[in-house]
C-alpha cells in the first residue's frame, strides 16, 4: 500500500489545495519550453519583431495546454481508464496530428530574411522533432493522472479492507443483538410445552439467520433475493414477540439476478423496529424493492409511536451504513431520510 499521509510528492499530487499551484507549475514548464522555440526562431528569423514574438508564445501555449489538457483531463479518464485502448489511442493521434500541424504552420508563415527553401531532409526533420516533443508534453500530464488514479484505488481499497473488517464485528454485535437472540430463546423455551410447533419454528428461523450472517459475511455479494429471505425471518421473529406488530416486504421489477453486498439493509430495518414499538397501538414496517431504470431502490417505512423515544440523528448504526455506502458505491448511491407525526422512511437507491 502507498503511504499517502507522509509522502510529501504524493500529498502534492492529491491534495485540492495545491491544484492551483499544479497548473501553475505546467504552464512555466511549457512557457520555458516555448521561450527556447521562439527564441531559435528569433535568431533565425530575424524579421520577427518582439510583438510578433509574443504573440507566436501565446499562440504555441494555447496549442500545447489545450492538447494536453483534453488529453488529460478528456481522453485519460474518458477512454484510457475505462480500457477503451484503441478509441484512445486513435483519438490521441488525431489531436496530437492537429497540434503539430498547427506547430509547423505557425512556423512557415513567420516572415523569414532568409529565402532559403528548406530541404525535404530537413522537413522531415523537422517535423519528426515537433511530433516527438509534443507527444512527450502529453505523456507527462497523462502519467501524472495515471499515477493519482492508482493511488486513489490504492487508497480506497484500503480503507474499503479496513470498513470490512470494522463492519464484519458491527454486524455481528448489533444486526442479532445479544437481546434479540436471548428473548426468542426464551420464548422459544417457554412454549416447548405450550407450542411446540412455534418453538420449533423460532428455532429453525435463528439457526437460518445466524447461518446466514456467518456464511454470507464473508462474501463479496449475494443474490437479493438471500437477504431479502433474511429480511423476512427477522421481522416474522419480530412479529412474534410483539403482539401488535405487522410488516411487508413489497417486490416490483426483475431481483432475481440482482447481487448486493451482504446484510447491506438490516441496519435500517433494525433501526425501524427499534423505533416504533408501541404499547399502546398497532406499529408497522412496510418494505419495497424496486429494480427499475438500471437502479435498484430500497423503501422503509415504519410507524411512529404517539411518545416515540428520542432518535439519535445519525445513529453509530446509520453512521457506519453511511460510510460502508460510500466506500461500496462511492457516488453512484442516495440516500434520503424522512419524518412526519406518524411516519419515519429512508430511501436509498443504488445504480446498478
Amino acid at each position: 500500500m502507498v503511504d499517502t499521509k507522509n509522502n510529501i510528492a504524493i500529498h502534492f499530487l492529491l491534495s485540492p489545495k495545491y491544484r492551483m499551484l499544479r497548473h501553475l507549475i505546467l504552464f512555466i514548464l511549457i512557457s520555458l519550453i516555448t521561450i527556447g522555440n521562439i527564441w531559435h526562431i528569433k535568431q533565425e528569423w530575424s524579421a520577427l519583431s518582439y510583438a510578433q514574438a509574443l504573440l507566436i508564445f501565446l499562440v504555441y501555449d494555447f496549442l500545447f495546454l489545450t492538447g494536453i489538457y483534453i488529453n488529460t483531463y478528456v481522453l485519460v479518464p474518458k477512454l484510457l481508464l475505462k480500457n477503451r485502448w484503441l478509441t484512445y489511442f486513435a483519438l490521441l493521434v488525431v489531436v496530437v496530428a492537429i497540434v503539430v500541424f498547427f506547430c509547423i504552420l505557425l512556423q512557415l508563415i513567420i516572415p523569414s530574411s532568409s529565402h532559403q527553401p528548406m530541404e525535404h531532409w530537413m522537413i522531415m526533420l523537422f517535423l519528426i522533432s515537433n511530433l516527438l516533443a509534443v507527444t512527450s508534453l502529453f505523456a507527462g500530464p497523462a502519467s501524472l493522472m495515471l499515477l493519482k488514479h492508482w493511488i486513489l484505488n490504492d487508497k480506497r481499497s484500503e480503507e474499503l479492507e479496513s470498513a470490512t473488517l470494522h463492519s464484519e464485528l458491527k454486524l455481528l454485535e448489533s444486526q442479532i443483538n445479544p437481546h434479540f437472540l436471548f428473548n426468542m430463546l426464551n420464548n422459544a423455551n417457554i412454549m416447548i410445552e405450550e407450542d411446540p410447533d412455534m418453538a420449533l419454528h423460532i428455532i429453525m428461523k435463528l439457526k437460518d439467520m445466524l447461518r446466514y450472517q456467518m456464511n454470507e459475511n464473508s462474501s463479496e455479494t449475494v443474490h437479493l433475493r438471500e437477504d431479502i429471505l433474511f429480511l423476512t425471518d427477522f421481522l416474522e421473529l419480530e412479529k412474534i414477540r410483539r403482539d401488535c406488530f405487522e410488516y411487508t416486504i413489497t417486490e416490483k421489477g426483475d431481483i432475481e439476478t440482482i447481487q448486493i453486498p451482504p446484510l447491506l439493509f438490516i441496519t435500517f430495518v433494525e433501526n425501524a423496529v427499534k423505533h416504533n414499538l408501541d404499547s399502546q397501538a398497532a406499529s408497522y414496517v412496510h418494505i419495497l424493492f424496486e429494480v427499475a431504470d438500471n437502479k435498484l431502490i430500497f423503501i422503509c417505512e415504519n410507524s411512529i409511536p404517539e411518545k416515540p423515544a428520542a432518535r439519535k440523528t445519525g445513529g453509530l448504526g446509520l453512521l457506519n451504513i453511511k460510510r460502508r455506502l460510500d466506500l461500496l458505491y462511492d457516488n453512484n448511491y442516495s440516500l434520503d431520510q424522512t419524518q412526519t407525526d406518524t411516519i419515519y422512511t429512508v430511501k436509498l437507491e443504488l445504480k446498478l
